[in-house]
């Protein structure tokens, strides 16, 4: 048996001297296991416990936790199907099945000569490719059974994408070049952003994101400058630039098509993070099921690093700053940005209680700055045109452009760029082509999974953060996901509450448990046989899971569900219950 090579999980990207070894190598070993064997064994975690010294107990728990990792022998080769809303009414079960029958398999279960193993993923990010599927950590779009043979043998590669809009601020580089062309990076104006801001002091710079009005892109909407500030005048060190690149919620892709596509922004976005705040190590936390994005991203740290745009003294200002490329494992918790540092810490994802906040206590106890992908790729811009001119698009209160990913029954599902303000209708019918087969809208559900749900006679509002708070909404990741009149809405739910329940970590009670019951009523709800009573079940379990939960996930899992009450309390009743449960 070959020996686990913990030590090389040490050689994970990195553009000058390592993070740190002890702990914090626990998921790169497992996954470097993992990907090499197809499993860990008994041998290779005693082996991993006694070098990095941590208890075998907690290396189960790791591996139990995370879905890219299993102590069970699985196959040579392994497909996933992802299940989550989108590739679930796109047929993903149905395809899951016919494959199954193909190779003569059982679903969650190798076949007999252990050459084949095929399962459900949760959401890959390949919703305007639906239905998808996961090969040995190959993403495969539009995964129909009826073409097995060609895309089983697919390598490391990108799926594609469709950009639409009428401006390409953020996404000016996708596109014109090969994504790790340094070259061409530079001469579409890379890196000037970097050497105005080094013209600057720290806090010059920090003044210029406060004035631009960037807010997060992740769906927490916090202000950037804001968040760089409490950071900058932090005491400890080092400090910490964290870019959150886990997307995992339901509907979202967009940080895909910039990870795979323009790393180089993403990289200088963080090189001015790190030299506004003062902080000298950085890490890219990039979701495992994205391995071609991690290659790109990889080689992209190792240009810069040679060109003197990462490491020692860059660009001759006397900063330094290094970057490190750290794969996730599987758990959609983790883009909760304190799970997220408990992951990089070599520990179980269980979100941390706050305060006190990352700005102050972050990754391994330091002040650390967490952006999303989209908004750290946003600095490049704010630096080169200047923060009046960036607020001359967008409104006063949501300035700027922003990506959204529509995805669903539209014509043309891709990432759109646009300037906030746009209506949603303007979204779905100019730049998605709207419905398909001339359908009828029946509901688009806004802000991914954890999001709620928009009526046909809502599509005027704008997509800004404040119109959609008016109405108690939530802009989240940018997420619109469309559903005409053929669609069970019924079903929608139920693909919802299983992805909360399968994805809830379990710290805590109200959202471990609230997400199980949710499942379970939803299930009977979808089978047209519900109890008298279920929806005041649903309701006191949503507000339980709102305001009792430890973190965002269980504070969010209701949310579809609860806006479905609102707008459709009909579906929720058995056909032949009391008229009068209606005014529940």
């Amino acid at each position: 048996m070959v020996e686990p090579n913990v030590a090389s999980a040490e050689t994970t990207v990195t553009s000058g001297k390592t993070l740190r070894r002890g702990r914090s190598l626990l998921l790169p070993a497992l996954l470097e296991i993992q990907t090499r064997d197809g499993f860990i064994s008994e041998w290779a975690i005693r082996m991993i416990s006694s070098e990095l010294e941590v208890p075998l107990a907690e290396i189960y728990g790791a591996i139990e936790f995370y879905d890219l990792l299993t102590t069970q022998q699985t196959a040579r080769k392994v497909i996933r199907y992802c299940t989550s809303t989108i590739c679930e009414h796109a047929g993903s079960r149905q395809e899951l099945t016919a494959v199954c029958q193909q190779l003569g398999a059982k679903p969650g279960t190798p076949t007999e000569n252990g050459e084949y193993l095929v399962g459900e993923i949760q959401c890959l990010g390949l919703c305007d490719h639906a239905p998808a599927a996961l090969v040995d950590g190959n993403l495969v779009a539009n995964a129909k059974a009826s073409k097995l043979d060609h895309w089983l043998g697919t390598n490391a590669g990108s799926p594609g994408y469709r950009l639409g809009g009428d401006a390409r601020w953020i996404t000016s580089s996708v596109g014109k070049a090969t994504p790790t062309d340094l070259e061409a990076y530079l001469a579409t104006g890379g890196y000037h952003a970097l050497a105005t801001a080094l013209a600057q002091s720290p806090q010059s710079v920090i003044d210029t994101i406060k004035a631009s009005g960037l807010v997060g892109r992740g769906g927490a909407a916090f202000p950037t400058g804001l968040k760089w500030e409490g950071a900058a005048q932090a005491d400890g060190f080092p400090k910490f630039i964290v870019i959150n690149a886990d997307e995992s919620e339901v509907g979202t892709f967009k940080d895909r098509i910039l990870l795979e596509n323009d790393p180089y922004s993403i990289l200088e976005g963080m090189t001015i993070a790190a030299y506004a705040v003062g902080a000298t190590q950085g890490i890219i936390y990039v979701r495992g099921e994205y391995q071609h994005a991690q290659q790109i991203l990889s080689q992209a740290i190792i240009h810069a690093g040679e060109a003197g745009y990462l490491g020692e003294n860059i660009c001759n200002s006397g900063h330094h700053f290094t970057v490190q490329l750290f794969s996730g494992a599987g758990a959609y918790i983790c883009g909760e940005e304190t799970a997220l540092f408990e992951s990089i810490e070599g520990k179980r994802g269980f979100p941390r209680i706050k305060p006190p906040f990352p700005t102050t206590h972050g990754l391994f106890g330091k002040p650390t700055v967490v952006n999303n992908v989209e908004t750290i790729c946003n600095i490049p811009v704010i630096l080169r045109k200047g923060p009046e001119d960036y607020r001359t698009v967008g409104t006063a209160k949501s300035p700027g452009m922003k990506l959204f990913c529509v995805s669903g029954d539209v014509m043309q599902p891709g990432v759109i760029e646009t300037p906030f303000g746009i209506t949603l209708r303007e979204l779905i019918e100019n730049w998605a082509g709207g419905l398909r087969d001339q359908r009828t809208l029946q509901a688009v559900l806004m802000g991914g999974a954890a999001g709620a749900f928009l009526t046909p006679d809502q599509l005027d509002i704008r997509m800004t953060f404040e119109d959609l708070a008016a109405l108690d909404l939530s802009l989240g990741s940018g997420a619109v996901m469309v559903f005409d009149d053929t669609r069970d809405l019924r079903q929608i739910l139920l693909s919802v509450a299983h992805f909360f329940a399968h994805e809830s970590c379990g710290k805590c009670y109200p959202c471990q448990l609230g997400t199980q019951r949710q499942l379970e009523i939803l299930r009977r709800i979808a089978n047209h046989t519900p109890r008298v009573g279920d929806i005041e079940r649903l309701q006191d379990i949503g507000w339980t899971m709102s305001d009792s939960s430890l973190c965002g996930l269980g504070q969010t899992a209701a949310m579809a569900v609860m806006s479905a009450m609102d707008h459709w309390p009909e579906l929720f009743l058995n056909d032949l219950a009391a008229s009068d449960e209606l005014k529940l």
